[in-house]
């Protein structure tokens, strides 16, 4: 958690402070979230500028708690605990099981590679993927983080957000897309990737609404840019948009 998220949970807490031993402990969690395989002590140590005493220790806390676990070469890794709780914070926010099928039947249409992003300590992170056939697409995981100015869903999720969320972003230090930008994502309903971020690919993303009309995630198709055509993809994407949206709302 940066200071600025940190220092806001203060305000809207009336001054009770987080515990700053468990926010360094569970840090350990997205320096492991990073590897794409397990870590040995030295290597978490390292990115962590800790001791590995230290290290170990908060290791340790996590493997007792369900977290973490080592495998046959003594990396740690993630357990299967964090997909659980994962797949529970989807249906909590109505994106789970549900919204899946929704999703194929738009990769299906269009036949390039469609992904749902949420806001995940201030920057828009893939919580759904459905790949393309394609021999030629665009590699992102579940997990991945995108940039707020460059890509097509943060450009979204910052147009769309509500005054207290765009504050955060703000003040997060991240760079936003400029004004103009984002008053032309307000008035088509959607946005383009800048293309600068991952050069060749190209990606369009529409925002999603909750009951309240909160801007809570987006949906986006990505591809090379050889294969974009802004007609083709505009609409079933917006039509997706809408499925989904009226889904999280309690509408058939």
């Amino acid at each position: 958690m940066d200071t600025t998220y940190s220092n806001r949970i203060q305000e809207d807490s009336g001054g009770v402070r987080p515990l700053s031993t468990v926010l360094k402990t569970m840090a350990v969690l997205d320096v492991l979230a990073s590897s794409a395989r397990g870590m040995k002590l030295p290597e978490i140590a390292s990115a962590m500028a800790l001791s590995r005493p230290t290290a170990y220790q908060r290791l340790l806390t996590l493997i007792e708690a369900g977290w973490v676990e080592q495998d046959q070469e003594m990396r740690y890794r993630l357990s299967m605990h964090a997909c659980r709780l994962a797949a529970a914070a989807m249906e909590q926010a109505n994106l789970g099981a549900r919204v899946q099928p929704i999703i194929e039947m738009l990769v299906h249409r269009v036949k390039e590679t469609a992904s749902l992003a949420v806001l995940d300590r201030g920057l828009p992170c893939i919580v759904s993927r459905v790949e393309s056939q394609s021999v030629l697409r665009a590699e992102q995981k579940i997990g991945t983080t995108m940039s707020l100015e460059g890509s097509a869903s943060g450009r979204i999720l910052t147009a769309f957000a509500d005054e207290l969320t765009l504050a955060r972003l703000k003040e997060s230090g991240e760079p936003l897309a400029s004004e103009e930008l984002l008053g032309e994502a307000r008035a088509n309903g959607y946005a383009l990737s800048s293309g600068y971020t991952h050069s060749g690919v190209v990606a369009i993303a529409a925002p999603i609404f909750d009951l309240h009309g909160k801007c809570t995630s987006t949906i986006s198709l990505v591809m090379p840019e050889m294969r974009f055509e802004l007609e083709s993809f505009r609409e079933p994407l917006l039509e997706t948009a809408r499925t989904i949206t009226k889904m999280q709302q309690g509408e058939r």
